[in-house]
């Protein structure tokens, strides 16, 4: 069967537009990702470094004012938690980048 006869047979022929990528493109893609996702867990160890530092205040300010404790706890439980959320969230970030691109 020829071209001629083929077009003639078919005259609404969809045509299909595919995305074609190279080994080299996709290893390229790949590398960003990891890259990327390396860069969003730093803050990670921001976040561990904050814990850090608010007991340490904490265990400082009780060793200057010890009837202060519960308040002072209190705060640094405040302080910990939202050091914490950022580190999960950065983590979070850095599983999106992985996972969902």
């Amino acid at each position: 069967m020829s071209l001629h006869a083929l077009s003639v047979s078919c005259p609404l022929r969809v045509v299909r537009w595919e995305f074609q990528t190279s080994v080299v493109s996709r290893d390229i893609d790949i590398a960003a990702k990891l890259i990327g996702a390396g860069a969003a867990t730093v803050g990670v160890a921001g976040s561990g470094a904050g814990i850090g530092m608010v007991f340490g205040s904490l265990v400082i300010a009780c060793a200057r004012n010890l009837s202060l404790k519960q308040q002072l706890f209190s705060c640094a439980i405040l302080g910990f938690a939202l050091s914490e959320a950022m580190g999960l969230f950065c983590r979070m970030v850095a599983f999106l980048i992985l996972f969902a691109m």
